[in-house]
């Protein structure tokens, strides 16, 4: 089990994501006289470690077909430089919802349901055995009969149903419903998918095979309960799979020609098209906003498939594969179909496009690495980029800033993943409109672009955030 409490949640930042100050808003949001006669539903799938050329409509060689992915892009639009804001999860995940206020808690505030259906990973707090210090809590310490103290519950989420971490690695393994596991986690697995030597706690009968089609199932639930009262809803699902080990179910398993990694990519489409049919059922498709994104980067394909396309670098890198993610958003009542969109975006964005979608003005110092792409989403013209740079992190702590066309990289030659910035090591720069695969480094070359550069990113890690100055 992760030690990682709520207050870790809080703090989170630290970890890889750039919002040191997070999203802080007192309230006092001031609301614009021109509101929506309806507020839109919206759906957030993420899944886990999708790379950009595992999707069969980024990739048109990949030996893996999405075709329900590839129908959401059809009827909506699809981004070709959207990030994630660290190459690996957990950071990826406090920088989507966003710290103190989330993007839950503020979409609770103007009438929504919450729900958070699938793998958390930003840490729980739970009640202990008698006699343990709380920073000893792990898989043998925490009292499971006892209902856990802190989750999503707290940060929003209306309701959770998922796992505490990984499904496959993370003690318990077990299904968590809102503040109590589903099933005491008595026994251990057998066997250790992680490699480390190490037993799991698990609740009896657990497959790993079954979480994401249970998150479905219980997504298809609450999506139906919400429809029945016509209030707006909020469902956060971040999917388990494709994330190692690969272990697919029965009805997926050698559906691609990727081995059972791609098999797993199917079961992403899968749960794709299951979300998208039950809008449609329901009648409630038009107004809802879906959107399909990854965490981070992919793990390398095999037999020739390019998991990450074209890009350098993989899940952990700080290179383009590692961060740039597949994004796909429909809403057929906003946003024109067969769209495409090259505009820079990350998914900290979430944030201050909601606020957008719901004419609702954050505090200047809310949201402080989130920007409103909803003009973006829904194809409005733009004479200059809605962001004005856009920071990255390895998986190891390497940082690196972009700015149009070029991208900084400080303190390695490599990729960050497992090693993190060194001193005396100067660094890369890329122009990645002439050079995508970056590979001329042009760092000795433009001095003056290092430089401002540098200061751009030092200044953004003084302040703590990257959005805009503060208040005074």
């Amino acid at each position: 089990m992760r030690k990682i409490s709520r207050r870790s949640f809080i703090k989170a930042a630290s970890w890889g994501t750039l919002s040191l100050s997070a999203c802080g808003c007192d309230g006092s949001m001031r609301q614009h006289a021109n509101r929506p006669s309806a507020k839109p539903n919206i759906i957030f799938i993420m899944a886990d470690d999708m790379g950009y050329g595992d999707v069969s409509c980024y990739n048109p060689n990949s030996r893996i077909q999405t075709p329900n992915i590839d129908k959401l892009a059809t009827e909506g639009i699809r981004f070709t430089d959207a990030h994630s804001p660290s190459a690996v999860c957990t950071p990826t995940r406090y920088g989507v919802l966003t710290g103190r206020l989330t993007v839950a808690s503020f979409l609770k505030q103007h009438g929504y349901h919450t729900a958070c259906i699938g793998k958390w990973h930003l840490g729980m707090d739970w009640r202990l055995k008698e006699g343990v210090e709380l920073n000893e809590q792990d898989q043998e310490t925490v009292d499971y009969s006892k209902p856990i103290v802190t989750g999503p519950n707290e940060v929003g989420f209306d309701y959770f149903f998922g796992t505490a971490g990984c499904t496959t690695d993370d003690p318990p393994l077990c299904f968590i419903e809102n503040h109590s596991t589903v099933g005491v986690p008595t026994e251990m697995l057998p066997h250790d998918f992680a490699g480390e030597n190490r037993k799991l706690r698990m609740a009896p009968g657990w497959r790993h095979e079954d979480a994401d089609v249970t998150f479905v199932k219980k997504s298809v639930e609450f999506i139906r309960d919400c429809a029945k009262t016509n209030d707006p809803f909020f469902l956060y699902l971040p999917l388990s799979v494709p994330h190692i080990p690969w272990l697919p179910p029965d009805f997926v398993k050698g559906q691609s020609d990727a081995d059972p990694r791609g098999d797993q990519v199917i079961l992403v489409d899968w749960c794709v098209g299951q979300i998208v049919a039950t809008l449609e059922r329901l009648n409630i498709s038009d107004n809802t906003l879906v959107i399909l994104t990854s965490d981070n980067g992919p793990r390398k394909g095999v037999n020739g498939h390019k998991s990450a396309y074209n890009w350098r670098g993989y899940k952990g890198s700080i290179w383009e594969g590692g961060h740039r993610v597949p994004f796909i958003a429909r809403w057929p009542a906003r946003i024109k179909p067969n769209s495409v969109s090259d505009e820079g975006i990350c998914l900290t964005d979430l944030m201050r496009t909601c606020a957008a979608i719901l004419h609702v003005k954050l505090q200047q110092d809310a949201g402080e690495d989130s920007y409103n792409v909803l003009p973006a989403l829904v194809g409005g013209s733009a004479t200059r980029p809605i962001r004005k740079a856009t920071i990255h992190h390895s998986g190891a702590g390497v940082f690196a800033i972009r700015q149009g066309p070029w991208k900084l990289i400080l303190g390695t030659k490599g990729s960050g993943a497992n090693r993190g910035p060194q001193s005396g090591v100067s660094g890369q720069l890329y122009n990645l409109v002439d050079d995508p695969g970056e590979q001329n480094n042009l760092w000795g070359n433009q001095p003056e672009l290092v430089k401002h550069l540098t200061e751009l990113l030092e200044t953004y890690k003084r302040q703590g955030y990257s959005r805009q100055a503060r208040r005074p």
